[in-house]
Parts: C-alpha cells; structure tokens; sequence
C-alpha cells in the first residue's frame, strides 16, 4: 500500500476503512465469543472438579500411591455359598455374560463414596436435527457446519472490501483487509492459542480456518499490489514507484505471503513436512518486519501477531521435557513403542504429544523434527507415558529400524535401546467433553488409533475404581488390514477386559485382509473377538443404547442417562461412517438415551 496514504482518514468520502477493517475483526472477536458462550456450560462442568486443573496442561512427574493388593473376587456370577461348578469362572468370563451384581459393591471406591463428575449436555444432544445438519459432510473430513463458519468469515472480509469500493479502482481498501487479518492467521498457526483454550478445542481443530484465513490474506494482498501496479502502469510512474524503498518492502512481504502459501498445498505438507514446517516459520518472521518497513502505520497489528507468537513459544518452551526413554519394535503392528516410565501425570486421556528423538541415529536433521503421537496410556498409572509409533514415513521408519537394530536388551530380555527425546504437550484432545460423564462409551478406531481407544478405555476404569464414573458400558471397535496386528496387544487388551469388574468392556477386532499367520481366536479371553470384515457401526450403537437405557444396579441404576459418547480415531473417511450412522439415529431413542455425542481425531497433517 502507498506509504502515505494510511493516514487518510477514508478511501471513499463516506467510509472510513482504518475503522471499518476495525469493526470487522471486532464482529470476528464477537463472534468467536459467541462460540465460547456455548461451550461455557461445560467448561464449568469440568472444572468443577479441582483434578482437571492439573490435568490436560503441563506434564510432569509425581509420586504415585501404593494400594494395598485387593482381596481375590468372588466371581459376579457364582451362587453366594457352597461349592459350584461356577467357581471356576472368571472375572472376565461373568462380565461378558453382562451380570449386573458386580455393580452392587465398589470395594476401591474413596472412603467419603462415589464421587461422580458433572455431566453437561452438548449443544447437539440438545438440537439433534440441526446438529445432523451441521455434521453432514460435505467432502472427507469437511461437513456443513465448517463450511458455515468459512462462508461467514469470507463474507465478513468481502463485506468490508467491496463496501462503497472497488477493489480495483481503490487497492488500499484491499490493503487495509489483509493488514486486518494478520493476528487472525497468527493466532489460528499458534499451537497455544487463547480462542482454541475458550472453546475447548486442541490447535489442530482449527487449522482449517487458519488454512482459510491465510489464503483470503495472500488474495487480499496480491489485489492490493496488482492494483496498485495497474495504477503505475497507466500513469507511466511504475519505474519511479518501484525504486521507493517502501515499496520494496512491498514486495518483499508479497513474495514472502505468496511462498508461504506456495509451501503450504497438500503436496509439500504431505510430501515434504518439514521444508513446508521451516519455510513457515522463515518466511512469517521475515513477513512482520517488511510490513512494517513498507507502511509503518500497520505496527499494532504487527505487534499484535508477534506477541501472539511470541507468547506461543514461551508456552511451548514450559511445555518440553526431556527424558530418557526406551525404545523397543513391534513388529506385526510396524510400531515402535517408547516408553516414559517417569512421565506419569499431566495429560488426558485422548491428547496427543509432539516427540523428538535426540540420537544421531535419526539423521542429520533428524533430531530437529517434531513428530504428534497420541499418548497410548492414562495418567497416574506405574508404566507411566507410552507412545505407539507407526512405522509411515523416513523419519518413523528410522526410530523404527533404530529400536530393532538394538538387539536383546540385557536387562528384560527384549528388543530396545535407551534414547534421549524430547516431549512438548500435550495438545488436542476431548477438550471440555469427560469420557467418564456419560452413561456409555463407544471407540472407534482404525490401525495405529487404538493409542487413542487404549488411553480412553484406561482412564474410564481407573476412574470407575475410584467411583468417579458414570459409564455402565464400554465398546471397543478396532479396524486393522491384517488380523496378525492383534496377537502382540493380546495381554493389553486382555488386561484391560479383566480390570473392567465394575464396567463390562468388550473389544472387537476387524480385519479386512487375509493373513498369512492369523491370530488363533481359541486363545482370545472372553469380550475380545476377531472378525473378518467391517464392522457394522450401526448395530453396535444400537445395542450400546439398549443397554444404557437398561443396564446397571445400585449406585449406577439410580443415576440418570447422560448419553453415549462415540470417539472416532482413524482415517478420515472413519469419521464420515460414524457421523453418518449418528445421523441415522432415531430421534426418539437419541432422546431416551441422553443423545449421542461424537468425539473425532483424524490421522494425517
């Protein structure tokens, strides 16, 4: 823009666009307020409770409590005297057959007694309809209710570009819109950012809209320029304008915003991450100075965005760790598994933190990379952090080759190194929804995102122990290529149906590929199966709410229906089936049940 002309009160005799650009990102502000508005309930809700103040934020480590060993349990399903054939059944065999007696004591249920959390109905269980709207999906991974936002922030911007203007005929209007949109793509880049914290949702939420926002800015810049060398070009004054040191710093901001958004299309996000990640952050640092240089009167919003960077890092700084960790391959799964025994606390369950492995091992530069894995355990357990790693790409697949090149460790007789990482988190997860607050939860999941479903499941019955639950039933639908992906989380998986006494947890494993070696089912504890093909969501859900609406005694039959939560975790053609089959629901079983809530993560960048 013209280095004099910003502080001419108008571009037109009736607007005043300094102003106008003003209002704009104040009806942004607004509304985003809004959205918070509604999420505020359940912000409450949440923490309410003073554990998820220290959850969910900053990790560390801390002292873990001894519990006494328990008794051995009677089985839920044996006569209360005298000798039976049933003594022989165990925990996990009655829990599968869905008896109702193991709910009728909590022996590790606190003293002062249960201590159940708040529920608060989401706004979707509220207007299921228009909420089926909203999630009908208009693309992979894109639904009506993201388009709307979209549509509203672009008609906000055309708005106040074409207001008593042409952008053409008077370029600086369209100067004045990208200058205004600069905190707005900053903030949305920031992986600790205020409007993510409001509205309870993790950065990778809202990237679409900074993707958005960030191409309406290089639109807005690039008609601002074009303009102007148009008006140049007529005059004959373009060889004297461009020699004017603002103007090329002009320029250099424009070249700076076009390559960013030349780096940012699918083929270097997915292809080439890191040269896209660095030439981000090259290129928005260079950006804000020559801004500046080129129309001083733009520093409160340059200042604005480098604070909001700024503070980003600083946070992001309080949020590393650096441990040592072992490091071991699975081999039928492709994962590596890394785990952090003295990382036990500070997360949720469903977050996910970004690794770095210290080893020269990795590569030239590959100590400098930044990889998100979701976190595969709950918090305040023995083993402390763990991370599934799966074998996808140059980087993983040299942590991988590095774990199973280490050999036999001497200590536990198991393929492993030690290395040193380096852990920032946690970021994402189910933001103000608690898994534990609804009266059932289901997890569907595909490959490597039962990290997600192990985490969630975790947390559920460690909190059922305590007596701070509401789930009567746990779902587990695991999507996998090769049925020989199950036999090295057998002992996990059956470790959790058997901690699963008070809450029955039924896992079933899909495979859509014939295996060489498949897994034998005869060894497969009671509530784990396997089975060929895709598994039938819709019949799941639907027996998952019969049973919420039916199922429990005592303490768990008198409280009242809170809903079924479906967490999604896979490709995103996973999370268009589930919503779909959301949808599909009955409105009034939606409604006997307490509605149905959806929860997704998606695999990619």
């Amino acid at each position: 823009m013209e280095p004099t002309t910003l502080s001419v009160s108008s571009t037109s005799p009736a607007v005043n666009a300094f102003q106008l650009v003003f209002h704009i990102d104040v009806f942004l502000l607004a509304l985003a307020g809004v959205f918070a508005l509604f999420a505020l309930p359940r912000a409450v809700a949440r923490f309410s409770r003073a554990a998820e103040w220290r959850q969910g934020h900053i990790l560390r480590a801390i002292p873990l409590e001894r519990r006494a060993p328990r008794p051995p349990m009677r089985s839920a399903q044996s006569p209360p005297a005298g000798p039976s054939t049933a003594d022989n059944l165990t925990s996990e065999e009655s829990h599968t057959l869905h008896s109702e007696a193991h709910l009728i004591r909590h022996p590790a249920a606190k003293k002062e007694g249960w201590s159940l959390p708040p529920h608060v109905c989401a706004w979707s269980s509220r207007v299921p309809t228009f909420a089926n709207i909203l999630r009908y999906r208009l693309d992979a991974g894109f639904s009506v209710g993201q388009a709307l936002i979209l549509v509203i922030y672009s008609a906000a911007l055309v708005y106040a570009g074409f207001l008593k203007s042409n952008p053409f005929a008077d370029p600086l209007r369209t100067g004045f819109v990208a200058m205004s949109q600069i905190p707005v793509v900053y903030l949305l880049a920031t992986k600790n950012n205020i409007l993510g914290i409001f509205l309870g949702l993790g950065y990778e939420k809202l990237n679409y809209i900074h993707r958005f926002a960030g191409t309406l800015l290089v639109i807005a810049s690039n008609v601002h320029s074009i303009g102007y060398i148009y008006q140049w070009t007529i005059d004959h004054t373009f060889s004297k304008n461009i020699r004017m040191s603002p103007h090329i710093w002009a320029f250099v901001a424009l070249v700076t915003v076009d390559l960013i958004y030349l780096f940012s299309i699918p083929f270097f996000r997915r292809r080439a991450y890191n040269f896209f990640y660095c030439s981000h952050v090259v290129l928005f640092v260079l950006f804000l100075p020559a801004i500046h240089a080129h129309q001083p009167g733009v520093w409160p919003y340059v200042i604005a965005a480098a604070g909001i960077i700024s503070l980003d890092y600083l946070i992001r700084f309080m949020k590393t760790r650096v441990f040592n960790a072992r490091i071991r391959p699975i081999p039928d799964l492709m994962l590596t598994r890394i785990e952090v025994p003295q990382l036990n606390a500070g997360w949720r369950a469903g977050q996910h933190v970004r690794l770095r492995v210290l080893s020269s091992a990795m590569g030239w530069f590959g100590w400098a990379e930044s990889h998100p894995f979701t976190i595969a355990t709950a918090a305040k357990t023995p083993e402390g952090m763990v991370l599934l790693c799966k074998k996808t790409g140059g980087w993983t697949g040299r942590l991988y080759d590095m774990a199973k090149a280490a050999g036999y460790g001497s200590d536990e007789g198991a393929y492993g190194r030690t290395v040193q990482i380096m852990i920032e988190g946690p970021y994402g997860g189910p933001g103000h929804c608690v898994f534990a607050s609804y009266s059932a939860a289901i997890f569907v999941v595909g490959g490597s995102g039962i990290t997600f479903a192990l985490s969630a499941v975790q947390d559920i019955l460690q909190r059922d122990s305590e007596g701070a639950s509401r789930v009567k039933i746990i779902e587990v639908i695991w999507s996998v290529q090769d049925s020989a992906s199950l036999t090295p989380l057998v002992p996990q998986l059956t470790a959790l149906i058997q901690q699963s006494i008070y809450t029955p947890l039924k896992i079933s494993v899909h495979y859509t590929r014939t295996s060489e070696k498949p897994a034998g089912k005869d060894f497969l504890p009671p509530g784990l199966t396997l089975t060929a093909g895709r598994p039938r969501i819709a019949k799941v859900l639907d027996a998952v709410m019969s049973r919420a609406v039916s199922y429990g005694s005592n303490v768990k039959a008198s409280l009242d229906i809170t809903g079924v939560v479906v967490g999604v975790c896979g490709p995103t053609g996973m999370g268009d089936d589930v919503a779909h089959v959301i949808s599909q629901v009955d409105g009034g079983r939606r409604w006997a049940v307490g509605g149905i809530e959806m929860h997704e993560e998606v695999f990619g960048w």
